[in-house]
């Protein structure tokens, strides 16, 4: 499927990354492979995150190479040749032609002459960046290309000295979202936010969760979302205290919390959004009370999100809240802030705030800089999500407390002026999703 964005973009992004190398280098950037998932049947394919970023190209097995100032060309693909039968059993090929017509490749290749190829273009290099270890048999060729060049050195060949890994210079553009990509991160928020409204609107007990999943992923795939930006977890009752509970088979009882955790793809920007309700639309006044304290802890967190506040200062934040909103409740007893710095709070709420969010749901993008936590920049997207999980075997809470668990996740965009949040169409106040699902 063609990407939302116009091809301008990814050539502005191959410029930006190219201005930033050292002179005198080339980068080498591979492309996903088909992966098998059981006997003839490969799993569906999704591009990697970088190479799409720099090619828009969905293709499988394909290698990229950048080389600043080169004049036959600075952007070079290898992919798949045509293959008309082939074609026939798996569909239409861009092939070379293509890379060079629809995608701007400066000079494309099939992969068979990539080793013919590759030691004349790292001739003369002084250094290549290059994830090395990300793909055993690509560092195994790209070791075979290095040795082609050093047995003609007598004919004046000169190989690359340097190696340098090319994640850090390629993510740190990737966590500053352009104005094109957060407006596809709108949509993906949207699309997303939907799908969550329409499970509200239709669950109730007797229900099971992958009933309930279907309803979300039927409507991402009539939005132009085929897949899902991960597994969705949804979660009814005990199974809404499993983090990445995914098997999603049970039943939904009548009484019991629903934990979804769920978004959609939209040109490989994801969304990510968990609501959790109650199965039959009532919540009970221990539910309601742990949910507002999650409601609380996240709508405070959010409103830190603006540029200049250290990342990790929204996470203690929601600790703080949480930890004293669980002595006030009852779950837990003593001091707040030893409870704090003792961990207490663990025992319901056992993981970050949220993440980086774009086209990996876990995105890239250093947390610390300089071993201090970051500060928050206008284009970064993070998503925040506070829970409260309390285990059904935990005997050292009251019995009408086990077996609640609940998450609120937002994704939100730092602005200028402060925060957008991108999923707000999907409501998460107790009285906006009772009178939801009363219809």
């Amino acid at each position: 499927m063609k990407s939302l964005l116009a091809q301008s973009v990814f050539a502005e992004r191959r410029q930006r990354l190219m201005a930033q190398m050292k002179p005198h280098s080339i980068a080498i950037i591979p492309s996903a492979q088909l992966a098998p998932r059981n006997r003839d049947v490969d799993y569906a394919f999704r591009q990697d995150s970088d190479f799409y970023y720099l090619t828009g190209f969905d293709e499988p097995d394909a290698v990229m190479v950048l080389i600043p100032g080169r004049e036959e060309g600075e952007y070079v693909v290898f992919c798949q040749d045509r293959d008309p039968e082939m074609e026939i059993w798996h569909g239409y090929r861009a092939g070379p032609e293509g890379l060079k017509s629809e995608y701007c490749a400066d000079q494309a290749h099939p992969n068979g002459l990539i080793d013919n190829e590759m030691p004349s273009l790292l001739d003369g290099c002084e250094r290549i960046y290059y994830a090395i270890g990300c793909d055993e048999s690509l560092d195994a060729q790209v070791r075979g290309w290095l040795n082609a060049i050093r047995a003609h050195a007598r004919q004046g060949a000169v190989p690359p000295t340097e190696m340098v890994m090319l994640d850090h210079l390629l993510h740190e553009m990737r966590l500053f979202k352009s104005e094109d990509e957060a407006e596809l991160m709108r949509q993906a928020g949207e699309i997303s936010a939907q799908g969550h409204v329409r499970a509200m609107q239709v669950c109730k007990p007797g229900m099971t969760e992958y009933q309930l999943e279907a309803e979300i992923t039927h409507h991402f795939a009539v939005n132009r979302c085929r897949q899902a930006a991960y597994p969705s977890i949804v979660g009814g009752g005990d199974n809404a205290c499993v983090l990445h509970y995914t098997e999603n088979a049970e039943v939904l009882n009548d009484g019991d919390l629903v934990l979804i955790d769920a978004g959609c793809e939209l040109d490989y920007y994801a969304g990510d959004i968990t609501r959790t309700f109650p199965v039959n639309g009532k919540f009970s006044e221990e539910q309601k009370a742990l949910y507002q304290l999650v409601l609380d802890t996240q709508e405070a967190c959010i409103e830190l999100v603006k540029p200049g506040t250290p990342w990790n200062e929204v996470h203690d934040l929601s600790v703080e809240i949480i930890t004293r909103g669980l002595v006030e409740l009852g779950l837990l007893k003593g001091d707040v802030e030893e409870l704090v710095e003792n961990g207490a709070y663990r025992e319901f709420y056992m993981h970050r705030v949220g993440h980086w969010l774009g086209m990996d749901v876990h995105d890239v993008g250093d947390y610390k800089v300089d071993g201090k936590w970051r500060l928050l920049e206008p284009g970064m997207v993070m998503t925040v999500e506070p829970g409260i999980y309390v285990s059904p075997f935990n005997d050292k809470v009251e019995e009408r407390w086990r077996g609640i668990g609940i998450r609120i996740e937002d994704d939100v965009l730092v602005t200028e002026a402060g925060h957008e949040v991108l999923t707000a169409s999907v409501p998460k106040r107790v009285d906006e999703i009772e009178a939801l699902m009363a219809g």
